[in-house]
């Protein structure tokens, strides 16, 4: 527990100094004129009171990864409790304030247009690709898990193979998807948000407290020691970091950043916003990950389960901490983010689409029209990971690279702008440099990418790694020379 604890004071002692130091970096203007103000819209562009759109945000990043990820990464060991919090403050935490407040100075631009402002049109090229891929995969992912947790767990039936009871369960989530797609921003989204939290803020102070009220044992970190813990033989980098995204380091969250940026009112109001949500979202991860290895070390899960049943695994541990109707409650706020997620994933995709092909929003049938589209897209995918009996592990494994590759494009971005406003640049870049390490040694090495030993992956990660700082300090010097 000791080790589980120091991870908790590191998330929040580290975030409210290392926040306040992103904060005087930037130097927020509570008189500057919002996008909210300058663009409103009624439809995207939507003063928000600052509390809500500090919930819509929480809900928005925080899908089932928080949750499912760290179930998974728990089986590196303890020092997972160590690496969340670390991870979260000088990492995630950054990456959503920055790409927020960005954002904000630049007209409420998505992340497609402020990564072709700073970086080139022929980067935003390969981004927008991965990011459309991205945001389809979040949308696949998040009616797959919700809507199998929910039939599962809720509903007490089967999810091995498509039926009738899952057919219409998603079929009420992309009704709701859709709603959220096309609707004002404040109409759905803002409205239902409020009671959805309430059922996140639940699920996660139960999961949080009830590990301490069934006294479950935890492993401490010098007792697991740091290699070699995997009971599958994972290696900690860089699988620990692609399978725990969401509580660390998400590329995902920067496209809700941008599009939240089109409701805030004040500038002041963004630490709250991005920074300390991502924090919250630390915190669910924390107690998962606890919550997991303390029912694992009382023997109530095994290290297959976990691998292969994660999704039973939130009922599991949920019933147990809080019974059944406290159970029942933890799983709905499980289903809840996910949902919470999957919705503005489309909703940024579609935002995104209709920027880059210059579509007129504010007619109503190119929305709907685009939306039907992306819906057809991401019912095949779905169909796909159902249908197929590995299908769901390669929708997860592509999603949980391309949410971190999607993570690079975003720090390179702050990085690039804090150049041009002579910032300290390095608080981006060195994040930056570490998952693009990650990304590139999962892709080599993995059997969804090139498939090789890790030694070349291991040398050719190192290798993209250094090119990837190198790069940015000649930029800065060609292009923002200090003499300047």
């Amino acid at each position: 527990m000791i080790t589980f604890i120091i991870g908790l004071i590191i998330l929040i002692a580290g975030a409210a100094f290392y926040g306040s130091v992103v904060e005087k970096i930037m130097k927020p203007d509570s008189s500057a004129k919002t996008p909210a103000f300058t663009k409103r819209d009624g439809l995207d562009f939507v003063p928000l009171n600052k509390w809500k759109s500090c919930l819509v945000e929480l809900l928005n990043i925080a899908g089932t990864g928080p949750v499912l990820g760290p179930i998974q990464g728990i089986l590196f060991g303890p020092i997972a409790f160590l690496t969340i919090p670390i991870g979260c403050v000088f990492g995630g935490a950054v990456h959503d304030y920055m790409s927020g407040m960005i954002s904000l100075r630049n007209n409420g631009e998505q992340m497609p247009d402020l990564v072709r402002r700073f970086l080139g049109r022929n980067i935003y090229l390969i981004y927008h690709v991965f990011v459309c891929l991205l945001m389809l995969l979040v949308g696949a992912v998040f009616i797959y898990t919700p809507g199998d947790l929910f039939v599962a767990q809720v509903l007490h039936g089967s999810v091995a193979e498509l039926n009738s009871t899952i057919i219409t369960v998603y079929g009420v989530i992309f009704a709701y998807y859709l709603a959220a797609t096309l609707l004002p921003i404040d109409k759905i989204i803002g409205r239902i948000y409020p009671i959805f939290g309430a059922i996140l803020l639940l699920s996660a102070i139960g999961i949080f407290f009830g590990l301490f009220i069934k006294g479950y044992p935890l492993t401490e970190v010098w007792d697991a020691g740091i290699s070699g813990v995997h009971p599958f033989g994972d290696k900690f980098i860089p699988m620990f970091f692609v399978t725990v995204a969401c509580g660390i380091v998400s590329g995902f969250h920067s496209t809700q950043a941008t599009m939240i940026a089109r409701t805030v009112t004040n500038e002041k109001d963004g630490k709250l916003i991005y920074y300390n949500t991502m924090i919250a979202e630390g915190f669910i991860a924390m107690s998962w990950a606890g919550a997991t290895m303390g029912a694992m070390n009382a023997g109530l899960l095994t290290n297959e389960m976990i691998r292969k049943t994660a999704t039973v695994v939130v009922g599991t541990i949920a019933t147990n901490m809080l019974g059944d109707i406290g159970g029942t409650v933890a799983v709905l706020g499980v289903i809840v983010l996910a949902i919470t997620s999957g919705d503005t994933a489309l909703r940024s995709l579609r935002l995104m689409l209709t920027d880059a092909f210059g579509m007129d929003s504010s007619k109503k049938q190119n929305n709907v029209a685009l939306s039907l589209a992306l819906f057809a897209v991401v019912a095949g995918v779905l169909y796909f990971a159902k249908s197929d009996a590995g299908g769901f592990n390669v929708l997860w494994r592509y999603f949980s690279w391309a949410n971190e590759t999607i993570a690079v494009f975003a720090f390179t971005m702050i990085s690039v702008y804090m150049m041009e406003h002579k910032m300290p640049y390095i608080i981006a870049m060195l994040p930056g440099a570490f998952y693009m390490h990650i990304v590139t040694d999962y892709i080599l090495h993995a059997p969804i990418g090139f498939n090789l030993d890790w030694k070349f992956s291991d040398l050719g990660a190192s290798l993209a790694s250094f090119i990837y700082v190198v790069a940015l300090i000649r930029y800065r010097r060609k292009h923002f020379p200090l003499n300047k």
